[in-house]
């Protein structure tokens, strides 16, 4: 029992946290984010039952008066009992929320992916995350019906213009993309906002190398397994003028091909898009159960998932910072696997044996044992991935000598 007194001192603590970072909440509102996000990090899930059943266990609260207010969070205005009920507008929160990132941002550099997540066959969500450490921190979503199918093109154009101006014009942002996403519009469209795009296109279409009078398919450049090459000139196409960096990785069956507008970047760092595949596995049965959300309304699940991705904030800093303290990592791009690496300085090669969210996970409970509320102090990513210096160019193309 004496454990449980310091939960309620700490939950307020943390509410506190979420009234100053989201001024545009109301206090109803900023309190249901606390709740969800502080009750998805203490029952591991956020499933409406298990998040409340474990609050009621830690707060002087009952489960179904803790329940009622977690609903409240997602539902709509009209669903809700009493007079002057707004419902949580999660467009609104982003610009907050990434502004709280950032301000924790070790750095200049900012990783971003865009990418679509089925649930079964009841949502799709469409997703842009900043990449951290192995994981992702979702920024920007859109959940629709699975079983409705239309095109995809006018939600990623509003969720990127809502994350216009939010990052500063200084810092150097890369979207990644994979090939399924790519289109000339969303290239255009993220160069718009100065960002670089880094998209990964199919092996069928054409470039003009600059300084050329003819183009060359993609699938004529010739790279071994294990080698990259770059040019900078004319993808035929969509008569884009952009990089086009290729690379083969040993244990692909076939080569990357990425556009992008920087005409000297590294075509490793397409493997940190990775990492928001695993942030869509974590928030599923790889951590937050949201398989068993029971939801049917997307916009409901739009609302919980701003929740999801304070909770992911959250663990993500703060198992960040720890590993950040205990050990001095390197990111290695091996052409081996085409994955990311850690190494320890000492020079012993060895994977990131537990993600940084589920080393949160212990961090913070044990800190709630201990009457102390774990935040995030600081978020200090890791050095973007270089190729090893044994790797070499391949120059030579099919029928050409360049």
């Amino acid at each position: 029992m004496e454990v449980s007194k310091c939960y309620p001192v700490n939950f307020h603590n943390g509410q506190i946290i979420f009234f100053e970072r989201f001024p545009n909440l109301s206090k109803p509102q900023a309190k249901g984010l606390a709740l969800w996000s502080f009750g998805i990090i203490t029952a591991h899930s956020c499933n409406l039952n298990a998040v409340a059943n474990s609050l009621s266990t830690i707060l002087p609260k009952s489960f179904n008066t803790i329940r009622e207010k977690l609903r409240n969070s997602y539902r709509e205005a009209s669903a809700k009992p009493g007079n002057h009920r707004a419902e949580l507008e999660v467009t609104q929160c982003w610009a907050p929320f990434v502004s709280w990132i950032l301000e924790k941002w070790s750095g200049t550099q900012l990783a971003i992916a865009l990418d679509a997540s089925s649930l079964g066959d009841v949502f799709v969500i469409l997703q842009i995350s900043i990449l951290y450490r192995g994981c992702s921190i979702p920024i920007a979503w859109k959940i629709l019906k699975a079983n409705e199918k239309h095109p995809w093109k006018d939600e990623w154009l509003v969720l990127l213009e809502k994350l216009k101006n939010l990052i500063p014009d200084s810092w150097t942002v890369i979207v990644l993309a994979d090939r399924g996403l790519y289109a000339k519009w969303l290239y255009e469209t993220i160069v718009s906002l100065k960002w670089h795009p880094f998209l990964r296109v199919n092996s069928s279409g054409c470039f003009r190398p600059e300084g050329w009078n003819s183009q060359i398919k993609f699938r004529h450049i010739l790279v071994k397994k294990g080698e990259h090459w770059q040019s900078n000139g004319i993808s035929q196409k969509n008569k884009l003028s952009c990089t086009l960096l290729v690379c083969w990785g040993e244990e692909y069956k076939e080569p990357w091909f990425i556009l992008t507008d920087l005409a000297h970047a590294n075509v490793c760092w397409y493997g940190l898009r990775a990492w928001i595949e695993r942030g869509f596995k974590f928030s599923k049965r790889g951590g937050l159960q949201w398989q068993y959300a029971r939801m049917q309304s997307p916009e409901r699940a739009e609302r919980l998932w701003m929740a999801i991705a304070i909770a992911t904030f959250w663990l993500a800093g703060v198992g960040g910072q720890e590993e950040c303290e205990t050990e001095e990592l390197k990111l290695v791009i091996t052409p081996a696997s085409g994955s990311v690496r850690s190494t320890i300085q000492k020079g012993k090669k060895r994977w990131r044996i537990q993600s940084i969210l589920k080393l949160a996970w212990t961090l913070i409970i044990r800190g709630l044992f201990n009457h102390k509320l774990i935040l995030v102090r600081s978020i200090r990513p890791e050095k973007w991935p270089t190729w090893p210096d044994n790797i070499v160019d391949a120059t030579v193309i099919e029928g050409y000598h360049t």
